[in-house]
């Protein structure tokens, strides 16, 4: 028997790869490591389980503290030489550091200090055991990309889920934004698919919908979320707050009035937005589409660091426009999840002349049907436009960025003469036919935003809260109730070790 296959999980409080873990060991002989950056009742739980056999555990937050010295900044320059990656973009984009100062406002000097220790902790880890790969999800904190990052430029092969461009679907991939099986292929067999055959199979997956009723809407019912809030008051956990850099400052009392502040604020912006937004128009005049991401999301912090203010991008497309376009935007609907914006950036969009904004209840399909090109930062609004036969621009390369009628902005001065470039491209439904072949041969079967309304309900109170206590029974009852799909996950998992093995990656 050969050597066998090292994989360093990174476990977080949505359990997948916990789950993974479990289900891999039954079908693939490996050594199983975990980093694990849960809070501290989930992490009892890890602690003690004997579900998964770990050969090794480090539990993240230990080893990230509060210093009184200095960082150690000749050792943070050798590192980024090393690992060819920039901390700064990376600290500057962290939600944690950005938008919740209202808990604490972290210094550079703390910042610089949990840095430090992330990347030495990181590097002892791969250092000692030399993994061969390294299974995590999508990133959405600094330091998850991090590890992601010195893994990719260590060549460590990184299998990451995330979510697909289609829905009830998912995808593993190396790199976010390219795809893994990249052989095309033209099944076209002499006829073309028209574009209305092209949204019915968009339409049949509805990934709104998705994102609506498993994302938005986890736990969203009256009941669970008093209940996680009782949960919370009465048993608050206060060695987060000691422990984790993510919890400092996030007292009671400080928790009670920031949601009972984000409630007034989310109130007072809807009811704006459903007195200032559109709900109707005509589409008379041309116009140009530019959908709102929801903020703080890695759409903008990870994949697209340059551009996340949003407000300053639509004046820059606004500008950049023929005399004869409007612009119109759209707010996300996801964002009531961050009390929406604030008023007064509303306010400066509706005060740009030639721009119309949207309600965000205003149907998609109306949008990609009348509009003569969208433009988006690093969305897959861009990749449902182009169903329509509508060309895009992006702001940042993405797996859909081969096709023909996709152009990638490369400097903000050409963004008036890409527009007009854009403007005078057709989309070929033959071009978008073929990438869709190429789609679905990376696409996972299984259905991780299902999976994760699962785990939810089942140990986290619909998602309200994380820092719950969990059973080893209950956790083995879940993992055989659902191991069918797990083990799916497992398959495609191999699939993609043994398709690197082949390729001489892995």
């Amino acid at each position: 028997m050969g050597l066998k296959d090292k994989i360093v999980f990174l476990l977080g409080n949505d359990f997948t790869h916990y789950c993974l873990a479990y289900a891999l060991q039954k079908k693939y002989h490996c050594e199983s490591y975990a980093i694990v950056e849960t809070t501290d009742r989930p992490r009892q739980f890890l602690e003690n389980q004997k579900l998964v056999n770990f050969e090794k555990k480090w539990f993240f937050h230990d080893h990230i503290k509060r210093k009184s010295e200095p960082p150690d900044l000749e050792y943070l320059s050798q590192f980024e030489k090393k690992y060819n990656i920039n901390l700064w973009k990376l600290a500057q984009n962290e939600r944690v550091f950005l938008y919740y100062q209202f808990f604490h406002k972290f210094t550079d000097k703390e910042i610089l200090s949990i840095l430090e220790q992330e990347c030495r902790f990181f590097e002892n880890i791969l250092e000692e055991i030399k993994p061969d790969y390294f299974f995590t999800k999508v990133s959405s904190l600094h330091h998850q990309e991090l590890v992601y990052q010195m893994c990719r430029n260590s060549g460590i092969n990184v299998q990451m889920l995330r979510f697909a461009n289609i829905g009830r679907h998912s995808m593993i991939t190396e790199d976010y934004g390219k795809f893994d099986y990249t052989e095309e292929s033209d099944r076209s067999n002499g006829s073309t698919k028209s574009f209305e055959d092209l949204q019915k199979y968009l339409h049949s997956f509805d990934l709104l919908k998705q994102v609506e009723n498993k994302i938005l809407k986890p736990g969203s019912s009256r009941k669970e979320t008093i209940m996680a809030a009782m949960r919370f008051f009465l048993s608050f956990n206060e060695k987060n707050l000691k422990t984790h850099y993510t919890y400092y400052g996030r007292t009671r009392t400080k928790v009670l009035f920031y949601y009972i502040n984000e409630y007034i604020k989310t109130k007072l912006r809807k009811s704006f937005i459903d007195k200032n937004f559109r709900k109707e128009t005509d589409f008379i005049k041309p116009f140009v589409y530019f959908p709102f991401h929801t903020e703080m999301e890695r759409s903008l912090l990870i994949n697209a660091p340059y551009y996340v203010n949003q407000v300053e991008i639509v004046k820059w497309v606004a500008k950049s426009l023929p005399i004869n376009f409007k612009l119109y935007v759209k707010e996300h609907p996801a964002q009531v999840g961050r009390s929406w914006r604030p008023i007064s950036a509303y306010k400066e969009i509706i005060n740009i002349p030639n721009v119309v904004v949207l309600h965000p209840e205003f149907p998609n399909d109306e949008i990609y049907r009348n509009c003569s090109l969208l433009i988006t930062i690093s969305g897959t609004a861009g990749f449902e436009a182009l169903f329509y036969g509508k060309p895009v621009i992006t702001f940042v390369d993405m797996n859909y960025s081969m096709l023909p009628s996709v152009s990638t902005l490369k400097n903000v001065e050409d963004l008036s003469s890409l527009i007009r470039e854009s403007l005078d491209k057709k989309v070929n439904p033959q071009d978008l036919d073929n990438y869709v072949s190429l789609l679905e041969k990376n696409l996972c079967r299984f259905n991780w935003a299902e999976f994760m309304e699962k785990l939810a309900n089942e140990f986290f109170y619909g998602g309200n809260l994380l820092d719950v206590d969990i059973s080893e029974s209950k956790m083995k009852e879940f993992l055989l109730r659902n191991y069918s799909d797990l083990e799916s996950l497992v398959d495609e998992h191999i699939k993609k070790m043994n398709f690197f093995k082949e390729k001489g990656k892995a």
